[in-house]
């Protein structure tokens, strides 16, 4: 710490008005402690609107510095006192503040100092409120990328294991190079060649000449408009018919071909047109759980996405079973949804959950739809994931009571007996919160308001959160409490 060279020369004549302009500057709070134990506030400068609001400052002259603080802040409130008191080097303490306007405290940083002849101690303190609001910033930044780092870990595992259990030959190539890049299984068995001896050859290398200008065309096509398209090749090894369809796509500001091989044995009076099978595709790899069951509610068709929300591997686990056995509440659900359905053809955002086999729920919503002008009329759903936004939406309302309409939506959600738990615990908390309020945090007080016993007071101050307690069993502290 360095001090000014000349003080008395040019801050000599600084009255004691000019002091306090001073300190009102400089610090967003600022403490006049009388001299001697316990060290009472005499007087409060406060140069900070936001701090003025969360404090009830009019309130602090007379009392002791230590009871306007929150428990574990005293211990500092004494050391800093007992430094000043002894002209000790001042140094920054982090002391909180039980605040008026926020349900968290304030947090400030003091330092304090004697001044003048009487022995008085001025504490300059400094909001942290900013910087608490920053942190918690960051830190909710910090957690949503750690989640989305996981999603996105999670979504890369599923789409390699598509890759390599694919029963479709695929090969993924540079557009610049034409160099293969990667190649899945079913693509070596097609070509007849290793997976490894695949990756890093040319993408035209295993078809015969002739082959090779139509695709080159092909390739170039693609390359210059982005859209997909297909033809046909011949394989220089074993002369095989394949169809070849390509795609482009970007990665890392480079273009890769996608390209499916087909062998044309045996499919050309069966093969599905190329609109069928993109639409295939695009269901089968789409975010949203999508399956089509009977009549009855059993299983016929259900895409991968369906298999991870109920926690299982292969369409075959899953088909001929009841839709309910997944379904919200066995029994209730899906009767709703099929009755819905039969009356009035289609049903939209039916909010429900989904168990999977080894305990885990997910929120969803369902839409419906009834195909009964058809060969084999079946009933198709498609069903989101909703647990992000009933986070969020839980998250924005955890502080706040809910609403009549909010706690109408949860009917059928959540059972009834916790409904009612929770309507009287926000009830409880209310009423603890307020009578705290009236009593200016005096528990013993608020006790008696309330009707309970001290001890029954702190036991719901515990379960709710409420209030500091590491010394609330000291007969001391609760004494003063």
């Amino acid at each position: 710490m360095k001090q000014f060279n000349a003080a008395r020369k040019w801050l000599g004549d600084v009255d004691a008005d000019g002091a306090a302009r001073l300190l009102t500057a400089t610090a967003d709070i600022a403490l006049v402690i009388g001299p001697g134990d316990p060290g009472i506030v005499r007087d409060v400068a406060i140069g900070n609107d936001d701090v003025a609001r969360e404090i009830k400052n009019n309130n602090w002259v007379g009392k002791p510095w230590v009871d306007l603080v929150t428990v574990e802040s005293r211990p500092k409130v004494i050391e800093l006192l007992r430094d000043a008191a002894a002209n000790a080097a001042p140094r920054w303490r982090h002391v909180n503040h039980p605040s008026a306007a926020a349900q968290d405290d304030l947090p400030v940083l003091y330092s304090a100092t004697q001044l003048g002849k009487k022995g008085c101690i001025v504490a300059i303190g400094r909001s942290l409120r900013p910087v608490a609001t920053l942190q918690q910033r960051l830190l909710e930044a910090q957690q949503a990328m750690d989640r989305e780092y996981a999603r996105l870990n999670q979504a890369e595992t599923r789409h390699r294991l598509l890759f390599q259990v694919s029963s479709e030959a695929v090969l993924i190539a540079e557009a610049a190079s034409g160099r293969v890049v990667e190649a899945n299984p079913a693509a070596a068995r097609l070509l007849e060649g290793a997976q490894s001896s695949l990756i890093g050859r040319g993408l035209l290398d295993p078809f015969d000449a002739k082959s090779r200008r139509g695709l080159e065309t092909l390739l170039g096509s693609v390359r210059a408009t982005g859209r997909t398209s297909e033809a046909r090749g011949r394989l220089a090894q074993g002369g095989d018919e394949l169809n070849v369809s390509v795609s482009l796509f970007r990665e890392d500001r480079a273009a890769f071909f996608l390209v499916r091989l087909t062998s044309r044995k045996g499919t050309l009076a069966t093969a599905p047109s190329a609109q069928d099978s993109r639409v295939m595709e695009i269901v089968e790899s789409s975010p949203d759980a999508f399956l089509v069951t009977g009549l009855d509610g059993r299983v016929e068709f259900a895409n991968r996405a369906f298999l991870d929300m109920v926690q299982l591997a292969t369409v075959e686990q899953v088909r001929g079973e009841p839709l309910e056995r997944w379904l919200g509440r066995p029994g209730v659900d899906f009767n709703l949804l099929a009755a819905h359905l039969r009356e009035h053809g289609s049903i939209r955002l039916f909010a429900t959950t989904l168990r999977g086999e080894y305990g885990g729920s997910t929120d969803v919503e369902i839409c419906g739809v009834s195909v009964q002008e058809s060969a084999r009329p079946c009933l198709g759903f498609t069903i989101r994931n909703v647990v992000q936004r009933v986070t969020a939406e839980r998250r924005a309302t955890r502080d706040r009571p809910r609403s009549v309409e909010q706690l109408t939506e949860l009917v059928g959600r959540v059972p009834l007996k916790e409904l009612v738990r929770e309507s009287s615990d926000m009830i409880e908390k209310l009423c603890i919160q307020a009578a705290l309020e009236l009593t200016g945090d005096n528990r013993a007080s608020a006790a008696e308001i309330l009707g309970l016993s001290r001890q029954s007071l702190y036991a719901k101050l515990r379960r709710y959160g409420l209030g500091d307690l590491e010394s609330a069993d000291d007969p001391a502290t609760a004494s003063g409490r």
